[in-house]
């Protein structure tokens, strides 16, 4: 019998250790390719040291495999559709429950059947016509439409198909016979037209049809019909799974278990089925909420049983730190940073989040925190998510360091060679106090002498392994979590467990309030011609476009395309930053606007955090209406740094509905973050929250914060339950909650509970 490793694509394929039968037959589990040398026998060390026995492999439980199969696996799935639904489900490689959670946005009932003359204008209908005539496009014009003409006893329609095959649309809708036809119908000079009907069938063929069918969020080159056939795949495949929740409460709430909701879900016999507050919709919303109470308790626990390295010291770094500082510290900035000082000096292991507003002084006081622990002869750390925010930082403390006395180095994916190896010897022997970077700090070679306190900014878009494996890097490392966008106490839960809280409330003294004016985009040459004037007075400007290039589906002004007509206008001094550039080419960008070079910055919303120009006094946010409410405070947050008067231009398209009414008008009316946050969350937590798609805060899949914000105490209350009663999920309930934990992508809290 061979028990030699298989390497299987990204993985290695490994026979099993345990005599456990495996479900599905097979005799091969999962184990990550990185922990196995594939030129050795599985039994002569396949697994890596930490993973020496079976019970410590990591491994997902194996009835839970097709849902983690890739989309691939789906009947009618290929290459070209997996790319369009990776970028649907954003996730490089879709799997069968990213597709599961893709939540319907409204759905078709077929119960009721309009005449024509009922039918309202932008509505999915299914309405019943007899076939007229055939339009078919003009020879040698593919672009021009294909048209079919039907009626019913009370009106007319046009169908319309455009680059359509005649003998597929003769065959699918022959003149003279009746024919069902759902989709949506809109007025278009007058006369009544579907375009590409959603289905069209006959009697036969409609008697089969589902009388409710959901409609799904699309992205364009996928049709509804490619995610419906594909749903079907994957709920066939939905695998038999333990219940997690507690007997109780199930009926207590009148929950389904989860797969009769995830079938409910798709599958709805009525409308409302497939409504957030519906009992199928709220048991998975109360499923998420679970998995992340659960997962951040796991995290916590997890801190609490690693014993703390007190590093106290007198404050004579720190003092210098202030010293060199052009302005005293906020009364909130000092009360943060006695509170961290105090964690610092206790033997237990610090865990704790501080949030402030845009430019209220995070950095300086998360570096005036760290110099206590390099006073104490260890190392602190600082990871930004992008190389701009970490540079940001870098500019911020390099003077104040030299005025201390205290070693800084920066490391990001672009120091290579000899200057990334100087650094990382240095760092090895001590002799560097503070090192700022992106994820490179947590890579493999990176090795610190005597790492104390890791400070992770914006720490939402890193997950839970990678600020681990920065933890890991030293013994008892104290975490201190950053964020600029302010967030709800109702939310903060959510998100950080019970983490230690600090909030810098006021923004540094000198700064100057922002005139914030809303503007038609009818009005775009004045707007033009103000920031004109206002170049040739030798003030900066960033002007903020949602898109690099132009759609022809979204009707949004592009970055490109706004760039080039103001540099026809305005010249060499206009420049461009945006997301799909190089990071070095971003960085030169950027410094030719903070030195002056250019003085009008044409950007995406690359520039949102990490970007100060104090010099940078007026903001033009076009199609204002298309953001969330807290992303136009992060990029009204870029100006207003400095001591002269700025002023922020929200250009939008009318007629403006009545959220978005609503959130510019709270921006016009405030610049304090907390109420602004509190205003976003009651505004839209459900379709953005906080900005959460643009910004990168791991906003929910399917729970929505308005609806089912009310369970969260409870999934709370639950996980601490659970893990007070089962620490290591290993009876019988607990192991039906790990299941949980790696269904909605919670799988590093497994390695905790490993990792003791």
């Amino acid at each position: 019998m061979d028990l030699g490793p298989r390497s299987k694509g990204s993985f290695l394929w490994s026979p099993r250790v345990s005599n456990a039968k495996n479900p599905d037959g097979a005799g091969w589990v999962y184990i990550e390719a990185s922990h196995c040398d594939v030129s050795r026998p599985f039994a002569q060390g396949c697994i890596a040291p930490k993973f020496r026995t079976s019970q410590h492999v990591h491994m997902r439980p194996l009835a839970l495999n097709p849902l983690f199969a890739s989309l691939r696996s789906l009947t009618g799935v290929g290459p070209k559709l997996e790319k369009l639904y990776a970028r649907l489900l954003d996730r490089d490689a879709p799997r069968v429950v990213d597709l599961l959670f893709h939540t319907p946005s409204g759905a078709i009932d077929r119960r009721a059947r309009p005449k024509l003359q009922d039918v309202q204008p932008g509505q999915v209908v299914t309405v019943s016509v007899t076939v007229d005539k055939h339009r078919p496009s003009p020879p040698h014009r593919s672009r021009a439409p294909y048209r079919v003409y039907a009626h019913d006893d009370t009106g007319d329609i046009t169908l319309t198909y455009f680059n359509a095959r005649r003998d597929y649309l003769e065959k699918l809708l022959p003149v003279g016979e009746t024919r069902y036809v759902s989709g949506t119908a809109e007025f278009y000079d007058g006369m009544l037209q579907m375009v590409h009907p959603d289905r069209v069938v006959d009697e036969t063929g409609f008697a089969a049809l589902p009388l409710v069918e959901p409609v799904y969020p699309l992205t364009e080159g996928l049709a509804l019909g490619n995610v419906r056939r594909a749903m079907d795949s994957a709920l066939a495949r939905l695998p038999t799974i333990p219940e997690w929740q507690d007997e109780a409460w199930i009926a207590r709430e009148k929950f389904p278990d989860f797969n009769s909701a995830l079938r409910h879900l798709h599958r709805p016999n009525q409308p409302g089925d497939i409504l957030p507050e519906h009992p199928a919709w709220t048991r998975l919303a109360y499923d998420e909420l679970l998995a992340g109470q659960l997962a951040l308790a796991l995290v916590r626990t997890h801190m609490r049983r690693q014993p703390g390295r007190g590093s106290a010291s007198e404050g004579r770094l720190r003092g210098r730190i202030l010293k060199a500082l052009p302005y005293t510290l906020t009364h909130s900035q000092q009360k943060a940073l006695d509170d961290i000082t105090t964690d610092l000096a206790l033997p237990q292991r610090m865990l704790r989040l501080l949030q402030g507003d845009v430019g209220s002084g995070k950095t300086v006081v998360a570096f005036a925190a760290a110099a206590g622990v390099i006073e104490a002869g260890r190392q602190a750390a600082i990871m930004a998510p992008t190389e701009i925010l970490a540079r940001q930082h870098f500019a911020t403390i390099a003077p104040l360091a030299d005025a201390a006395g205290i070693r800084v180095a920066i490391l990001t994916g672009r120091e290579r060679g000899p200057a990334r190896k100087d650094i990382l010897d240095r760092l090895a022997l001590g002799d560097l106090d503070l090192l700022v970077g992106t994820h490179a700090l947590f890579q493999e070679d990176v090795a610190f002498h005597d790492l104390a306190l890791a400070v992770v900014d914006e720490q939402h878009r890193f997950g839970v392994h990678q600020r681990l494996a920065l933890t890991q890097k030293g013994e008892a490392v104290d975490v201190l979590v950053l964020t600029a966008t302010p967030i709800p106490r109702t939310l903060v839960l959510t998100y950080f467990g019970d983490m230690d809280i600090s909030e810098l409330r006021e923004k540094p003294p000198g700064r100057q309030p922002i005139d914030t004016r809303a503007i038609p985009l009818s009005r775009l040459a004045d707007v033009e011609d103000a920031v004109g004037r206002a170049l040739g007075e030798g003030k900066r400007a960033y002007w903020v476009c949602p898109l690099v290039d132009e759609s022809e589906k979204i009707d949004l002004a592009a970055a490109q395309a706004r760039f080039e007509e103001l540099r026809k206008k305005f010249g060499e001094q206009v420049d461009l930053v945006h997301g799909r550039m190089k990071g070095a080419d971003k960085d030169a960008a950027m410094a030719r606007f903070a030195a002056g070079e250019t003085r009008l910055l044409v950007a995406t919303t690359v520039i949102e955090v990490g970007v100060d120009v104090p010099e940078a006094t007026i903001m033009v946010i076009e199609h204002a209406e298309r953001f969330g409410l807290a992303q136009l405070h992060q990029l009204r947050g870029r100006i207003g740094r400095g001591p002269s008067a700025s002023t922020c231009l929200l250009l939008y398209k009318a007629p403006l509905g009545e959220t978005a009414k609503a959130r510019l008008a709270i921006l016009r009316e405030t610049e304090d973050g907390f109420r602004i946050a509190e205003e976003d969350l009651r505004l839209r937590g459900e379709g953005d929250l906080l900005g959460t798609r643009q910004s990168g805060w791991p906003g929910f899949q399917i729970a929505r914060p308005e609806l089912h914000g009310k369970y969260l105490g409870a999934a709370r209350d639950d996980a601490a339950h659970m893990l007070s009663r089962d620490p290591t999920l290993s009876e019988t309930r607990g192991e039906a909650l790990r299941h949980l934990l790696y269904i909605f992508g919670k799988d590093e809290a497994v390695k905790l509970i490993r990792a003791g």
